[in-house]
């Protein structure tokens, strides 16, 4: 591809523009996950203020991951054509209306239709943020970056638990959740924050004028970005892609779910003895976050999962051997606490994966592989907490045997980790970019 004077320079940002690309970022993450996260504390509300079953209402969350699913391909594609600012945009005005509407839902197929929609703008935020970080960003530090993104899902946490139950227990039943709910209007917000400060990615703006000028080779022209992740050489590592984050997102609802219910009812952990498992975890998992986004920059993109997922071997180990060990008095003491952090430790394995995705795509159809990779990844993972329900059934009631559905999902996140290309330091230029098909 030839370049012209008029191109846009890439990699000139300003440090006021790089930080407000970080920051966009993270707030919308942990925005995202925010709104997942929050529905569990608002279930039991939901099911009395609407009068439907336990199971109606928990559908509502699968349906919002499917939904995600569908607005990772959207957005993804729409970022490829308009550009990752506008699909950053247009993916959090989705968000919001979806969850301002949610608030005023009046009956379980209703709720269901909303909620569905706000997955639709769930699914397009994490990717076109992505993407346009690891475009923005020193190539050098793009690991650590994304950790920081990636990290502030503690925010998105702590912020979902504060609110659903402040809400739930300050409002009526028909109003808390409702409230709650009506706090996802946030989105709108950043919108405006991006809007207004946010510069657009100018790897895409000098790609999006080559290709307007005709500078770009014929392939690249289709609008069906979705195929075109799909032809030629990208058709291996897309499926292996896939295949490496289906694994992660299996592994990782297949053990989140659960763990708590595994250490409360079946080891006999009190609560609070739970809850300081869960701030431990924490802790332990943003600072591994920022442990493997360094070791990442410093040794490659597969070091940075491949360590994590080592740690979730360990885990899966932990679940076996201590499925029957009891809490005796002393949290240090209680295997199954350093059970959950080996697996907080390779939940950080996410970290990369934005960065690693965004390397190993051309610039053609970057938003819309790394967007609909991950979402796609999420819809499997919504199935894990029905399949593990299943097999400690067939296992006796057994819920630690019944986790271990997880360790294929191990494998197949190791093995992908292994024959994905390796990537650290690829420019992300338009210039210096890979075209389609070259991957290695």
């Amino acid at each position: 591809m030839s370049s012209s004077t008029t191109m846009p320079q890439t990699g000139s940002y300003s440090f006021a523009e790089r930080a407000t690309i970080i920051f966009s970022c993270m707030l919308g993450f942990a925005l995202d996950l925010y709104d997942v996260l929050i529905m569990p504390f608002l279930m039991g509300s939901i099911q009395k203020s609407l009068s439907i079953s336990l199971t109606q209402v928990a559908s509502v969350t699968s349906l919002t991951l499917v939904g995600s699913v569908i607005g990772g391909a959207l957005f993804g594609w729409l970022g490829d054509r308009l550009g990752r600012k506008q699909a950053l945009q247009l993916t959090l005005f989705v968000f919001a209306a979806g969850s301002i509407a949610s608030a005023f839902a009046w009956n379980y197929p209703s709720l269901a239709v909303l909620r569905f929609i706000t997955g639709i703008g769930l699914g397009g935020e994490w990717g076109a943020g992505m993407v346009l970080f690891n475009e923005a960003w020193n190539k050098e530090r793009r690991g650590l970056g994304s950790a920081f993104i990636q990290g502030s899902a503690v925010i998105a946490s702590a912020g979902a638990s504060i609110v659903g139950v402040w809400a739930t227990t300050s409002f009526s039943l028909e109003w808390g959740w409702r409230i709650a709910l009506l706090t996802g209007s946030a989105p709108i917000v950043l919108m405006i924050f991006i809007r207004v400060f946010m510069p657009e990615s100018k790897a895409w703006l000098q790609f999006d004028q080559a290709r307007k000028a005709g500078q770009v080779a014929a392939p690249v022209k289709t609008t069906n970005t979705l195929v075109l992740m799909f032809q030629g050489r990208l058709l291996p590592v897309s499926l292996m892609c896939l295949a490496w984050m289906m694994g992660y997102m299996f592994c990782y609802y297949g053990v989140v779910v659960f763990m708590p219910t595994l250490m409360q009812r079946t080891l006999d952990a009190p609560p609070e003895v739970v809850r300081n498992v869960s701030v431990i975890a924490s802790i332990v998992g943003g600072c591994s976050y920022l442990c493997m986004g360094l070791l990442n920059d410093a040794f490659g993109r597969r070091f940075g999962a491949l360590i994590p997922g080592l740690a979730w071997c360990a885990m899966a180990a932990g679940l076996y051997s201590f499925a029957h060990d009891k809490y005796a008095g002393s949290l240090f003491l209680f295997p199954m606490f350093w059970t959950y952090i080996a697996f907080v430790i390779g939940n950080s394995a996410l970290g990369v994966v934005g960065t690693w995705l965004s390397e190993i795509y051309p610039i053609e159809v970057r938003s819309t592989a790394v967007s609909f990779i991950y979402m796609a990844g999420r819809g499997v993972g919504s199935l894990a907490p029905v399949v593990v329900p299943l097999v400690a059934a067939a296992s006796g009631g057994q819920l630690a045997l019944g986790m271990m559905v997880v360790v294929p999902a191990i494998v197949i996140f190791l093995a992908m980790t292994l024959a994905l290309p390796e990537t650290r330091g690829r420019e992300l230029s338009t210039a210096g970019d890979q075209r389609v098909g070259q991957t290695t």
